[in-house]
C-alpha cells in the first residue's frame, strides 16, 4: 500500500528531510556557506542598527525632556506655552479633555484613558506615535506629566516632538544595510561557489579517471601532483595503490585460473585417455587393473588438489583457528614420523632441535605445514635434513633445511604463490600448493614464511606469534 502524499514509511526519513542529501556536494557547500554569512550578516546588521537607534533615541528623548522641562515651567509661571520647530502640546484636563493645544494636535488626543488616568495619579507618561513603518509623516515622541497652574487648576502637559528626521535615518539606514549586507551574500556565495569547485575539481577527475577504469581500461591510474601534499593529493596516492593492489590481485587471479585450469586438466585428460584405452578393444584381468590404478593414481591427484584448494580457502580467514597449548618437541615429533621409514630406505636421516617449550598454536595445521616442508625436503634433496624449533619471546621459529641444490634464483620471489613451481620440479608429481599452504598457514597465525639458499641447500623457515 503506497503511503499518502507527505507521509513515509516508517524507519525512512520524510523526503524533505532527506532532499540536502541528495544535491550536489558543491551546492550544499554553497548553501551552507550563505546560510552561515546570513547568519553572521544578519547578527551585523542586527547591531549596527541597534546601536544608531539607540544613539538616535537618546537624543530624541533628551530633546523631549527639555522640551517638556521648559513647558512646565513656563505653564508654572503663567506664560503662553512655546517650543521649537517640529514641536507640538496638549494641556488636557483630569478627565483626559483637551483644554489647550498647539496647532499641530489640536484634534488628536494624544494620551490613552489609562494614560491619562496614570498621570492623574503622578506617573510620568513617555509614548510613541505612529511607527517606523509604513511612511507616516506625523510620528511623534512625547512625555507627559501633571502640573498645577497659577489659577489652581491641574492638568496633564504633553509635550511632543516629531520623529521624521529620526525614523527616516533609521529607514535610509535599513536600506543601506539590506544592500550591503544582500550585495556580501552574494560576493561570498560566488567566492564559496568558485573555491568548492576548485577544491573539488581534484576530485571529479578522480571520478572522471575512475570511470575509464570501470569500463576495464588497465595501467590507468589518477593524476596527482607531486608537487603537493594537501588531503587530495593524498587521497590520489591512497586510491592509485589501491589500484596497484587491485591490479596485481586480478593479474594473480587470472594466472591463478589459468594454473587451476592447467592442473585440473592434465589428471581429467590421463583419464579420459585411460579409458579410451580400455574400452578400445577387450581387455584382460590384468590389463584393467592396471588401468584401475592409473585411474587410481590420477583421482588421487584430482583429490588431493581439491583438498589443497579447499584447505587454502579456509586458511584465508582466521576464525576458523583454535589455538591450544602444546607440547613443541611433541608437535615436531609427530610431524616428521610419517616421513621416517621413506627416509630409511633413501639412507637420509633426520637431525632435529626442538628444546621443551609450551606453544600456543592450531596443531591441524602446524603439523601438515611442517609435513610438508620436510616431504619437500626429502623430495627435492639429498643428504641430511635439519628441523629447528624455537619458541622465544613468543614467536615460534620453524626452520627445515636440506643438503640439496637448492631452490632457482628466479624461484624465490615467488615461492609461496600458488602453483609455482621450480623449473627443475615440474616433471615431477606435485601442484605447487604445498608453499603456498605454508605461507597461508603462518599468515592466518599472525606470522610470516621465508625461503632461502644456504650455503648447504635449501631453506624454509617460519616465524609464529604463540
Amino acid at each position: 500500500m503506497t503511503p499518502p502524499d507527505g507521509a513515509t514509511e516508517p524507519g525512512r526519513r520524510p523526503r524533505i528531510l532527506s532532499l540536502p542529501r541528495r544535491l550536489p556536494i558543491v551546492l550544499r557547500l554553497v548553501l551552507t556557506v550563505a546560510a552561515a554569512m546570513s547568519l553572521v550578516l544578519g547578527g551585523a546588521t542586527a547591531l549596527v542598527y541597534w546601536r544608531v537607534q539607540s544613539a538616535l533615541d537618546q537624543q530624541l528623548n533628551a530633546d523631549v525632556a527639555t522640551y517638556h522641562h521648559t513647558l512646565m515651567a513656563t505653564l508654572r509661571a503663567g506664560r503662553p506655552p512655546q517650543g521649537p520647530d517640529g514641536s507640538a502640546y496638549q494641556l488636557l484636563d483630569i478627565r483626559g479633555r483637551i483644554v489647550k493645544a498647539s496647532y499641530l494636535v489640536r484634534k488628536e488626543r494624544l494620551l490613552a484613558p489609562a494614560q491619562v488616568a496614570a498621570a492623574v495619579d503622578g506617573a510620568t507618561i513617555h509614548r510613541d506615535i505612529g511607527g517606523l513603518l509604513p511612511l507616516d509623516p506625523h510620528t511623534l515622541r512625547l512625555k507627559a506629566q501633571r502640573v498645577r497652574l497659577p489659577d489652581h487648576h491641574t492638568v496633564i502637559a504633553v509635550a511632543a516632538l516629531r520623529r521624521g528626521h529620526r525614523d527616516e535615518a533609521l529607514r535610509e539606514l535599513l536600506a543601506q544595510l539590506g544592500i550591503a549586507a544582500g550585495l556580501t551574500l552574494l560576493a561570498a556565495s560566488y567566492v564559496g561557489y568558485r573555491t568548492a569547485r576548485a577544491a573539488l575539481g581534484p576530485v571529479e577527475r578522480y571520478r572522471r579517471r575512475a570511470a575509464t577504469l570501470a569500463d576495464g581500461t588497465s595501467g590507468v591510474r589518477l593524476p596527482v601532483p607531486e608537487d603537493r601534499d594537501d588531503e587530495l593529493t593524498r587521497l590520489g596516492h591512497t586510491l592509485n595503490r589501491m589500484l596497484d593492489r587491485l591490479e596485481a590481485a586480478a593479474a594473480h587471479e587470472r594466472r591463478f585460473l589459468a594454473d587451476a585450469s592447467h592442473e585440473l586438466r592434465t589428471p581429467l585428460s590421463l583419464l579420459r585417455a585411460e579409458l579410451d584405452v580400455a574400452l578400445h578393444r577387450p581387455r584382460t584381468a590384468a590389463e584393467l587393473t592396471d588401468t584401475l590404478r592409473s585411474v587410481d593414481a590420477e583421482v588421487q591427484r584430482l583429490i588431493d588438489l581439491s583438498n589443497a584448494l579447499l584447505d587454502l580457502e579456509e586458511l584465508s580467514g582466521t576464525a576458523h583457528l583454535n589455538r591450544t597449548a602444546t607440547d613443541l618437541p611433541e608437535l615436531v615429533t609427530a610431524a616428521i614420523a610419517p616421513y621416517r621409514p621413506t627416509a630409511a630406505r633413501d639412507h637420509r636421516t633426520f637431525t632435529v632441535d626442538a628444546p621443551p617449550a609450551i606453544v600456543d598454536v592450531d596443531t591441524r595445521w602446524i603439523r601438515p605445514a611442517l609435513s610438508n616442508l620436510v616431504n619437500n625436503a626429502l623430495r627435492y634433496s639429498t643428504g641430511v635434513i635439519h628441523i629447528a624449533a624455537t619458541a622465544h619471546d613468543r614467536t615460534l621459529h620453524l626452520t627445515v633445511a636440506d643438503e640439496g641444490p637448492g631452490f632457482p634464483a628466479d624461484f624465490l620471489p615467488t615461492a609461496f604463490d600458488r602453483f609455482t613451481r621450480a623449473e627443475a620440479s615440474r616433471t615431477s608429481p606435485g601442484s605447487g600448493l604445498g608453499l603456498a599452504f605454508v605461507a597461508a598457514v603462518a599468515a592466518s597465525h599472525g606470522g610470516t614464511a621465508h625461503a632461502e639458499n644456504t650455503e648447504h641447500g635449501a631453506a624454509v623457515s617460519l616465524r609464529i606469534p604463540c
